[in-house]
């Protein structure tokens, strides 16, 4: 088995080994993964922090030995916290790296980071303040940053930055937690969960105090959720079908 860590800023993982091919997501600077391809230009890997997998360039990663990967598993939390920031590389050049970028490699890397970090597991409240550092950051399929984003990516990227784990797709985000009868028993910070004709989980976003949700659609935006769903009150109508809200933390 190889090992693998990202060193870049912001690489996508593609669902085939191409460049035109799909972005089913990103990994960010310092997230480590299990290499469980290798190709003369590709590997497929699986992220350590959410089991997800995808394609990734291998010029656009480093290796790492099976001792390092343990290592950098069992380091506790230790996110970048500010909107974009920077490290110091060893030849004085500035990489700048998205929220939420993982620090655990800096003494691999020979880096510097001056920034604010995330240490400690948050307090619940404190999902929803996350959440407005990501409004009005434009949608893109499989983004995970400001600079582009989608519905699961917001939410895990939210989650990630309070110390909580997420699954990577909506879908399998539904399968965590504990499910609610009725959204007056929400609580800001849970998640609601929304599915298409075919009864397939397809959205999701964080609820917030006094009927509201914020979440990816277009771009991060507020809009009022009820029994039905989503309403969106600049086009007048319901964007999303709700079918379930769970209870992560």
């Amino acid at each position: 088995m190889l090992y693998g860590i990202c060193n870049l800023s912001i690489v996508p993982l593609r669902f085939e080994p191409n460049d035109p091919s799909e972005m089913v997501s990103q990994v960010l600077y310092g997230e480590h993964f299990k290499v469980l391809e290798k190709r003369k230009k590709w590997s497929r890997i699986r992220l350590a922090f959410d089991t997800y997998e995808g394609w990734i360039d291998n010029k656009q990663y480093l290796e790492i030995t099976e001792e390092q990967y343990k290592e950098f598993d069992t380091k506790p939390m230790d996110v970048s916290a500010d909107l974009i920031d920077f490290v110091s590389c060893e030849d004085n050049q500035l990489m700048p790296i998205a929220l939420g970028s993982s620090l655990g490699g800096l003494d691999f890397f020979k880096h510097q980071y001056d920034g604010n970090r995330i240490t400690e597991i948050q307090s619940k409240e404190k999902l929803v303040e996350t959440a407005y550092l990501f409004l009005n950051a434009p949608y893109l399929w499989g983004g995970k940053t400001n600079f582009g984003i989608d519905c699961s990516g917001f939410t895990q990227m939210v989650y990630k930055l309070n110390g909580h784990k997420l699954l990577r797709d909506a879908s399998l985000q539904a399968t965590q937690g504990d499910p609610l009868s009725f959204i007056e028993e929400s609580e800001p910070g849970d998640l609601a969960f929304f599915d298409n004709e075919e009864g397939a989980i397809t959205h999701v976003g964080i609820i917030m105090k006094d009927n509201y949700i914020i979440h990816a659609h277009g771009k991060v935006r507020v809009d009022r959720i009820d029994h039905t769903g989503i309403f969106n009150g600049e086009k007048r109508l319901y964007t999303h079908k709700l079918r379930v809200i769970k209870r992560i933390v």
